[in-house]
């Protein structure tokens, strides 16, 4: 068995940057859907159109989604906690604004500030958490931010709503600055991390298109009628990707596209978060239309399915990678089965029971769309992964509104049926990527079995033939220096050196005339 993972203690850095990671997290869930419930007083006091109203919200959400591509990749050059900290301080100076607005366009001005500084606060925080913690605990460190998160996603229309009616509309947005100074002041304790690859430069081109193809994507989306919409979407997302291959620091890696568990998980996170949208829509319209509550009491009454949203994050953070894909699968199968049981329910407590399993099965799923892509990218790209993801959950978030049926019209009840079918078909789509990938390893493993055989023979003959060639030299040479000295003596080969030699030829020389005298005396 492999060996558990370990998982040490996070340091105080690594403790600052999940304070302020959490609780800048919750401060742009919490105005994302705080003023939902709260328009129509807004509308009233600032003396603003039916068409214009929308947009405190449309607006805030808009640059939050088309600019997180843009924000991950700054925090991937000049720093995570700067480009986190300059987000925070944006996004309290932008509250602090839409408290003091005195008209409505100043207002929306205000918030797309805000949206500005949110876009800057999640990518970049999401790759700072996970450079300071230990890789055994960055996932489950992210999980408690986006279990903080979940809870103010929930919380925040009714919280809106109550503020809105007993105090002011302007109380929600002074209550996130006193937040957003908390968290800033957090994540200047915290270390400091960067892309060490990457240049000094911005590719502005990329940046510009990037975030034109999100936020045409996402008005399309909005108003799937509108066809013009999707068309500019499409032309710009030709030459942001004509101009991300040509690129030598692209915005982007197009490489991050062809990871296929990158992929599968942001998808599916779009589709979980897309739903949740939905059910955030659906149970609480039908506790005051149909059974009859009121917007305090369901509020009161709707904090299991709150809690059980909260807890997904922290549950998400608990999943190993390699399993964050099956776990995603079912999830969204569970979920689905739970929407459905939504709709079909009678009464609060079978309503709040469906509505709490949904909630916690899709809690799971959109924190896993964000924990489980941090744990298969490179960590120097984490901000730019990141970006990509929440860009992409952010902007098909308003999928959901559309599917309940909400433009019926006349008073008609929304439906959770066809985010439930999405949620199924998604899950299906999964299970099948899953077993093709399962056989196609099973079928390689014999393939790689006889190649790594067939290698194994090869350098087995190898090696025997290098020690055969071994012996033989060891055993021939020798040999064969023997055999050249008896035939270079054969052969008459004077094998002496040159003095040795003349030295020789005068002695035998004397021996001669010596022998010669000796003849002639006899």
């Amino acid at each position: 068995m492999p060996k558990p993972e370990p998982h040490p203690h996070l340091d105080p850095q690594a403790r600052w940057a999940l304070a302020a990671v959490a609780t800048g997290a919750f401060c742009v869930q919490l105005d994302s859907f705080a003023l939902n419930l709260a328009l129509p007083v807004v509308r009233d006091a600032l003396h603003g159109s039916a068409t214009a109203t929308p947009w405190v919200v449309s607006g805030y959400l808009l640059a939050a989604g088309s600019l997180m591509p843009v924000a991950g990749r700054l925090g991937d050059l000049y720093g995570r906690r700067r480009v986190l900290t300059a987000g925070l301080a944006l996004f309290g100076v932008a509250a602090v604004l839409c408290a003091l607005a005195p008209s409505l366009p100043l207002l929306v001005t205000a918030r797309v500030l805000q949206g500005a500084g949110g876009a800057l606060i999640m990518p970049a925080g999401l790759a700072l958490l996970t450079h300071a913690c230990p890789p055994g605990r960055g996932r489950r460190a992210m999980g408690r931010a986006l279990g903080l998160a979940g809870l103010a996603t929930v919380c925040g229309p009714f919280l809106g709503g109550v503020l809105a009616r007993s105090v002011s509309w302007r109380a929600v947005f002074w209550l996130t600055v006193p937040l957003a100074l908390a968290a800033a002041l957090c994540a200047r304790r915290a270390a400091e991390s960067r892309d060490p690859e990457a240049g000094q430069s911005l590719d502005g081109f990329g940046a510009i298109a990037a975030t034109g193809v999100v936020a045409c994507l996402a008005r399309w989306l909005e108003h799937v009628a509108d066809w013009g919409w999707a068309v500019g979407a499409a032309l710009i997302g030709a030459l942001f990707v004509r101009a991300e291959r040509r690129s030598s620091a692209p915005l982007v890696d197009l490489a991050l596209f062809r990871n296929r568990p990158y992929v599968a998980l942001t998808v599916a996170g779009a589709v979980a978060n897309s739903a949740t949208v939905a059910l955030l829509y659906v149970v609480p319209w039908t506790l005051q239309r149909a059974e009859g509550w009121s917007v305090l009491g369901a509020g009161v009454v709707f904090v299991a399915p709150a809690g059980a949203l909260a807890v997904g994050g922290p549950l998400a953070g608990r999943v190993r990678p390699g399993a964050s894909v099956p776990v995603m699968a079912l999830c969204l199968a569970s979920g689905a089965v739970a929407l459905a049981a939504t709709t079909r329910g009678t009464g609060t407590l079978a309503l709040l029971t469906a509505a709490t399993a949904a909630a916690a099965a899709l809690g799971v799923a959109g924190g896993l769309a964000l924990t489980g892509t941090q744990a298969v990218v490179r960590r120097e790209r984490a901000g730019e992964a990141s970006g990509v993801t929440k860009a992409v959950m952010t902007a098909t978030a308003g999928v959901g509104l559309a599917l309940t049926d909400t433009g019926a019209g006349g008073g008609a009840r929304p439906s959770l049926v066809l985010p439930a079918a999405v949620c199924l078909a998604t899950a299906a789509a999964l299970v099948v990527a899953c077993v093709l990938r399962l056989r196609l390893v099973r079928g390689l493993v014999p393939v790689v079995g006889r190649v790594l055989g067939l290698g194994r023979a090869l350098i087995s003959v190898r090696a025997l033939a290098s020690v055969h060639a071994l012996l033989l030299v060891r055993v021939l040479l020798p040999v064969g220096r023997r055999a050249d000295r008896r035939r270079t003596d054969r052969c008459g080969v004077d094998r002496r050196g040159a003095g040795q030699r003349q030295a020789d030829r005068h002695r035998s020389a004397q021996c001669r005339s010596a022998r010669c005298r000796t003849d002639r005396c006899e």
